[in-house]
C-alpha cells in the first residue's frame, strides 16, 4: 500500500475508486465499505483509494472546544488494518482547524477530483462530510454528476440487530463489554504502551506486574476491572491478566493504572513497548480487607485465566 500525506505528492488517476472517512477502529462496517472499494477497483482494473485524516478530526475540533476525545485506534493501527484489506493507496490528509472550515464542494473538487482522480466514490449509508458535516449522500451525488463520478452507498452492517458504529463500540468498551465490542470491531481490542516502573507491590505478593503507560492518551482504556490478555513485545507473545484501576486494596485514590501480570515470564521489560490484546473480562476491580485476601483472589483469577486460555486455544476468546 502506498501512503501519501501531501496533495502535491499525489499521482492523479481518474480510474480510481475511493472512499472518504475517519474510520476510527476500522470496524466491521468500515471493512465492508473498504472491501467494496477494493472489489470495484479490481473490476475496473483501477486503483483502490482510502482518503482519511490525521489527526482524527475530533482531536482538533473537539479539543479546541475543550471536549474530551477518546478514540478506538491510532493512525498507525488504522494503517495496519487498511493494509490487511489490500488497499492500493492511502491518502492521509493533515487535519487542521483551517482545513475543517473547508466547504464540502471545495473539498471534493480539490482533494478527490483534482487530487486523487476518481471514477467512483463508495460511502456508508449515513455518510456526511464537509464543514460542520453540512452535506450528505444527496449532495455527494450532485457533486458526482458535476465532476463525472458515480456514487455507491453501502448498506448498514448490523450486529445483534443494531448498525455497527464507532460510538457504540466506545460505549461497549467503556462498560467493559468486550464481547459486544469484539463482535462490532471484528477483532479483539488492543492498546500499546511503554513499560514503566511502578511501586513493585505485585512482586511482594507473588504477582509481579508490568505497568503500562499507553502510547496514546486519546485511546480508550476499557472499564476498570481484571482481564485475560495477550501481550506482544520483543518478537514474543505472552498471556496473562491485566488490572485496570486504582488498586483500592493498597493505594486507594491514586491515578488509574494499567498493570499486566504475564504468565511464564521472568525478567525485566522496563522501557519496552508492548501491545496488549484484551481477550476476556474476568471481574470488576474491588477492594479487599487485607493484602492476603487480594493475593488469594489473584490466584483464583490466574486459574480462571489459564482455564479460559486452555479451553479456547489461546485464540480471540472474547467473541463467543
Amino acid at each position: 500500500m502506498i501512503i501519501v500525506r501531501d496533495l502535491s505528492a499525489l499521482a492523479r488517476n481518474k480510474n480510481s475508486v475511493a472512499t472518504v472517512g475517519t474510520f476510527d477502529g476500522v470496524h466491521r462496517a468500515h471493512q465492508e465499505i473498504i472491501r467494496e472499494v477494493v472489489n470495484r477497483a479490481r473490476m475496473r482494473e483501477g486503483r483502490s483509494v482510502v482518503i482519511t485524516f490525521d489527526p482524527h478530526p475530533k482531536e482538533v475540533v473537539r479539543s479546541s472546544k475543550g471536549g474530551e476525545v477518546r478514540l478506538l485506534s491510532t493512525m498507525e493501527e488504522r494503517i495496519a488494518l487498511f493494509e490487511q484489506l489490500k488497499v492500493d493507496l492511502l491518502f492521509s490528509i493533515p487535519f487542521t482547524l483551517e482545513f475543517s472550515r473547508l466547504r464540502s464542494h471545495e473539498f471534493y473538487r480539490r482533494y478527490v477530483v483534482n487530487g486523487v482522480g476518481v471514477s467512483e466514490v463508495v460511502v456508508g449509508y449515513d455518510h456526511t462530510f464537509g464543514r460542520d458535516r453540512e452535506a450528505g449522500i444527496g449532495d455527494l451525488v450532485k457533486i458526482g454528476q458535476e465532476f463525472d463520478f458515480s456514487v455507491f452507498a453501502v448498506h448498514p452492517y448490523t450486529v445483534d440487530g443494531e448498525p455497527v458504529s464507532s460510538t457504540r463500540i466506545r460505549r461497549a468498551l467503556a462498560s467493559g463489554d468486550l464481547v459486544r465490542a469484539g463482535k462490532m470491531l471484528g477483532y479483539p481490542y488492543r492498546l500499546s504502551g511503554r513499560v514503566v516502573r511502578g511501586e513493585g507491590r505485585g512482586r511482594t505478593i507473588g504477582f509481579p506486574t508490568a505497568n503500562i503507560s499507553p502510547d496514546s492518551l486519546r485511546k480508550i482504556v476499557p472499564a476498570r476491572g481484571v482481564y485475560v490478555v495477550a501481550a506482544e513485545g520483543r518478537s514474543r507473545r505472552w498471556y496473562g491478566m491485566m488490572n485496570i484501576g486504582v488498586r483500592p486494596t493498597v493505594t486507594a485514590g491514586v491515578a488509574e493504572t494499567l498493570e499486566v501480570h504475564l504468565f511464564d515470564f521472568a525478567g525485566e521489560l522496563y522501557g519496552e513497548t508492548i501491545t496488549v490484546t484484551f481477550l476476556r473480562r474476568l471481574r470488576d476491580e474491588r477492594r479487599f480487607d487485607t493484602v492476603e485476601e487480594l493475593a488469594q483472589q489473584l490466584g483464583r483469577d490466574r486459574e480462571t485465566s489459564l482455564r479460559a486460555l486452555a479451553e479456547h486455544g489461546k485464540q480471540d476468546i472474547q467473541v463467543q
